[in-house]
């Protein structure tokens, strides 16, 4: 069953926040678990941001978390944002085009 997990969170440093993105994904090529990313801006509030996570399961959401990249870059993640990032963690019961 596929798995969707949601951060929400607060940051003014947008720039920084790439980049450590972008540095995750060279670090983690070939192994990471994700199958699609959304990340959004909010247009009424520019430093609130929500990013939509796709894993083909919980799982391999857990394997992907799992990671020594992912460890460090959440630790990272976190250091950037505005209070503490919001985790929704969602399991896809229906799928439509």
């Amino acid at each position: 069953m596929k798995f969707v997990q949601v951060i929400e969170y607060e940051t003014a440093r947008e720039a920084e926040m790439a980049q450590l993105m972008d540095e995750w994904m060279m670090a983690t090529e070939g192994r990471r678990t994700v199958t699609r990313e959304y990340h959004t801006r909010d247009r009424e509030k520019p430093s609130h941001f929500v990013d939509i996570v796709e894993f083909p399961s919980y799982e391999q959401a857990m394997m992907n978390n799992a990671l020594p990249e992912t460890v460090r870059v959440a630790e990272r993640f976190r250091a950037l944002c505005e209070g503490e990032p919001r985790f929704v963690n969602l399991e896809v019961l229906d799928e439509e085009p």
